[in-house]
């Protein structure tokens, strides 16, 4: 004769584990659909009595923070779910780290120099090298402790700026912007064909070859992987958020070299085509349509103010290399 207590408990704990891990599943979209917003911008002001490089570094400060911050926290070394099932917040994690790694390192050669063979300062020294750890190393160090580390050398620099008897300092000097600027326009020219390549396109190779004569370049298609193509994306819209509050400080610390150079709306034409290649994106997906068929391309439309932006960086370089 069958047990009705060992059969009410055979059946009813499958159907446990069932509900329980489908409430898991509930939760862990709920919380990753949560996770996956990207972040609001933050006002980027300029103290006062105005300290020359304080807003370019607290800027820094505060874009570096908020990759930590931010609800979920650093995601892109996560290693459990719901953050080991997302793709697009780390990808946009990348696109800001990238340029916070870029403008430690125009802090710690150019902006903190008084000339090449100056000192280097100490804090800058460590901080850089700490934002190049490995975004995806999650433990003996992690990222987030490493960068966390790389955060207190830049405040401790920041709080030695404010010091008037401190050691630190910071030259608002047009080469040193000129040069930081280059690597910008290098970073924007090459985000711009990873996103133009999410349709396939044939083009001479001048790549391996560049100083041979075209008309002989062999010619090479290409295109963005179909499954890389929203983490191109994502990258980009992180590193147009992050180059956006950035050139927001540069424009109050370098106020009166972008005028003696006429180069103050310059800079801010390209604020705005950063500003605008952060819209909100209201597809639940990033599209992938052909240049001109029913569907939209949304990496087109990225890439193409992603190209302007890179267009006016080169001009601005220009006006500040002028005499």
């Amino acid at each position: 004769m069958p047990n009705p207590a060992k059969s009410l408990f055979s059946g009813f704990l499958p159907r446990l584990v069932v509900a329980v891990f489908g409430l898991y599943l509930l939760a862990a979209v709920i919380v990753g659909m949560y996770w996956s917003r990207e972040p609001a911008p933050f006002a980027v002001t300029a103290p006062q009595p105005a300290l020359l490089g304080e807003a370019t570094v607290s800027t820094l400060v505060k874009v570096a923070s908020t990759l930590l911050d931010k609800p979920g926290g650093f995601l892109a070394n996560d290693w459990a779910p719901p953050g080991l099932w997302l793709d697009n917040m780390p990808s946009w994690e990348y696109g800001a780290l990238v340029q916070v790694r870029d403008l430690s390192r125009a802090l710690r050669k150019d902006f903190s120099r008084s000339q090449s063979q100056s000192t280097e300062n100490v804090d800058l020294a460590r901080a850089e090298p700490l934002f190049n750890f490995d975004h995806k190393s999650w433990i003996m160090p992690s990222a987030e402790s490493e960068y966390r580390k790389a955060i207190d050398s830049l405040e401790r620099f920041l709080n030695q700026l404010k010091n008037p008897q401190g050691d630190a300092r910071f030259y608002a000097r047009a080469d040193s912007l000129a040069n930081w600027l280059g690597d910008v326009s290098t970073r924007l020219g090459s985000l711009s064909q990873r996103l133009s390549a999410s349709i396939g396109r044939e083009r001479l190779d001048t790549d391996h070859n560049p100083n041979e004569n075209t008309a002989d370049a062999a010619e090479i298609r290409v295109q963005t992987p179909w499954l890389q193509i929203d983490n191109v994306f994502y990258e980009a819209r992180g590193q147009a958020w992050a180059l956006s509050h950035m050139l927001r400080a540069i424009e109050l610390d370098f106020a009166d070299v972008l005028s003696k150079k006429n180069a103050a709306v310059s800079l801010r034409q390209i604020i705005r085509e950063l500003d605008a290649a952060q819209e909100t994106l209201f597809s639940p997906m990033v599209l992938n349509g052909s240049g001109y068929g029913i569907l939209a391309n949304h990496s087109l439309v990225m890439a193409n103010y992603i190209s302007r932006a890179n267009a006016a960086l080169i001009d601005l370089r220009q006006l500040l290399t002028q005499g």
